[in-house]
């Protein structure tokens, strides 16, 4: 959708800054930032591309349990004016097993119109492991996240390509592991994504070539803006990953850490990584996920926001 920031899209950046005025105590120094810089004209090939939340930029207040795991869509659509958000299944993992909670879940969300994106799954074991029969059982153990996520109406479940070996050997054994999942998530109509989450996926062009290696169309990317720090404590060149990935990606992750008095994130260019997401003719959601700790999880998530508004995103 071409982006001509009309009344809609005006009002909707309007009502955002008072949303996030009312919904947290602005005591920091993002408190000062002004909630919603005018944007500047972007081009005829911008699309106005839709923002959601991850859970974890709320994962202080979720893990010391005042936000309960069960309020966080509406709480993302309160407090930060959202109307997409991102599941974390590491925060539902402790309850039933037979899955009742997700309905709620759905219920809560679809009450107020809140669109259920995706869920990002951990602690599932190695979807690359080299033993046949236990790489198998990480498949398997993803399951009960693909019925979540249909129940939900999530288009995706984000997993880790994760194995040991050679750089060869673990993107045979990744790519084995997610041909596997894709399988099971194809009936679904649901899709599996690779984040770059450690190890070997730190490298988005390794990344993309086990994404081909599976010939499955469900199979795609999630480029993080800001997850490049290699095993060895070296950072790779988050541009250039984010470019690789993005040919494949279905959804994205706008990591954000630090801000300075003017809004802008420190440690990432944000104008240049939306101009490497537009130039992929990327259309989907892009979601905020704040990991900054000097100032609180609301305020960042909000900053953060609100550098994708000035962007051309909208809510």
């Amino acid at each position: 959708m071409p982006n001509d920031f009309s009344r809609r899209t005006f009002l909707q950046m309007f009502s955002v800054g008072a949303v996030g005025a009312l919904g947290a105590k602005m005591t920091d120094a993002v408190a000062q930032i002004q909630t919603v810089a005018v944007p500047s004209p972007l081009g005829n090939k911008v699309f106005s591309n839709r923002i959601s939340v991850a859970q974890w930029s709320f994962h202080r207040i979720l893990k010391s349990g005042e936000l309960a795991p069960l309020d966080f869509a509406s709480f993302a659509h309160k407090n930060c004016g959202v109307m997409g958000v991102e599941y974390v299944n590491t925060f539902y993992k402790s309850l039933p097993m037979n899955g009742s909670w997700v309905g709620e879940l759905k219920k809560r969300a679809d009450d107020i119109g809140v669109t259920s994106v995706l869920i990002m799954c951990d602690g599932e074991g190695d979807i690359g492991d080299p033993d046949v029969a236990s790489r198998r059982k990480a498949v398997m153990a993803h399951q009960r996240w693909l019925d979540a996520a249909a129940t939900l109406g999530c288009h995706s479940i984000r997993v880790n390509a994760r194995s040991v070996g050679s750089v060869t050997e673990q993107a045979e054994r990744c790519s084995d592991g997610l041909r596997q999942l894709c399988a099971l998530a194809a009936p679904m109509k649901l899709n599996v994504i690779v984040e770059n989450h450690g190890g070997l996926s730190c490298d988005g062009e390794w990344v993309a070539s086990v994404i081909r290696a599976t010939t499955a169309a469900n199979c795609g990317t999630l480029p993080d803006f800001g997850n490049f720090t290699c095993a060895d404590g070296t950072k790779a060149d988050r541009y250039a990953g984010v470019k690789a990935m993005m040919p494949f990606a279905k959804s994205v992750s706008a990591k954000s850490f630090e801000f300075n008095e003017l809004g802008e994130e420190t440690t990432i260019d944000f104008a240049r990584m939306m101009g490497i997401v537009r130039d992929a003719q990327y259309r989907g959601w892009v979601g905020v996920e704040f990991e900054g700790e000097k100032v609180s999880e609301v305020a960042g998530t909000n900053a953060t926001r609100d550098l994708l508004l000035k962007q051309g995103c909208v809510l």
